[in-house]
């Protein structure tokens, strides 16, 4: 690849911050990595990053060049493991991605794996936008609801996602029990502010619940689990999720039309790699051993 060592000297620069971190890591001097740096940036015509007092720090235009770049050392890195029969090692970042609301899951399944791997860095990234598999962002993604449709990646099943509605005691014991869905009307409801939400759940009580009747309105789902926990109103929330509170009281079961299927996605160009092989059937054994 033309220019391949200057990239890849920006993308240990972006990695470790400094122009010493990132020479002691490739072997060369710091005036060679500066050099390196420089020469990319005048080839370009754009500033990858903003230089200050503490180091530097990759800007916009940066990330999006050093995230091609990951994807790239990571191609490098499976092919050398090939050539040199070592195909079996798993090592350096994993970046794993998924919505929010599945952090308190994936969170001890991660530090599980990491101690099965402990030479394995493990990134893990959060948000409802997604991550762009094609562009090096994330190895591996989790994703809700109906299969997704991107070309050149490699969709797997995992499990299904059930959740039932919740309230705390204390909205119970404040507001009454609802009788059923045609009592739901006069009660008090949480759910996100995004009314645009894939999740089914969220589409159920957006065409069920008035809008109005939400009263407590948020996009981080841990602050709409210490809503319900709190007695504000009623949400969904997990099983696994509900049982950890014992202050709170199923008012609905989990329903088919609420379930959302979870699926692993990874790229064509990355699937192969050992790190990502070692995550994906770590994941499915422990959801056919155990539950997620």
């Amino acid at each position: 690849m033309q220019n391949w060592d200057e990239v890849r000297t920006a993308y240990y620069v972006a990695r470790t911050g400094t122009v010493s971190g990132a020479a002691d890591k490739l072997g060369v001097h710091h005036a060679t990595v500066i050099r390196h740096i420089d020469a990319l940036e005048g080839r370009l015509g754009i500033k990858l990053f903003q230089r200050h007092a503490r180091g530097y720090t990759a800007t916009e235009a940066g990330e999006d060049l050093l995230r091609v770049a990951q994807a790239t050392e990571d191609q490098f890195s499976q092919l050398l493991s090939r050539m040199q029969g070592s195909g079996r090692e798993v090592s350096g970042d994993l970046v794993v991605t998924s919505l929010a609301e599945l952090t308190p899951r994936m969170t001890p399944l991660l530090a599980a794996f990491q101690q099965e791997y402990p030479e394995v860095v493990v990134r893990y990234l959060t948000g409802q936008r997604l991550f762009r598999l094609e562009y090096g962002e994330a190895h591996v993604a989790l994703r809700a609801g109906a299969a997704p449709e991107q070309p050149d990646n490699v969709v797997q099943p995992l499990m299904d996602q059930t959740v039932g509605l919740y309230a705390a005691e204390s909205y119970i014991a404040a507001h009454g029990m609802p009788e059923g869905a045609e009592d739901y009307e006069n009660h008090r409801f949480v759910g996100l502010e995004d009314e645009g939400s894939r999740a089914p759940y969220q589409q159920w009580l957006a065409k069920t619940v008035n809008r109005k009747n939400v009263v407590f309105r948020s996009n981080d789902p841990s602050a709409m689990v210490l809503a319900v926990a709190e007695g504000i109103g009623i949400g969904f929330m997990t099983p696994q999720a509900a049982a950890k509170r014992p202050n709170l009281v199923q008012v609905a079961a989990p329903r088919p039309e609420w379930t959302a299927q979870l699926w692993l996605v990874t790229h064509v160009d990355l699937h192969r790699t050992s790190k990502v092989q070692a995550l994906l059937k770590f994941l499915k054994s422990r959801v056919r051993d155990t539950d997620l």
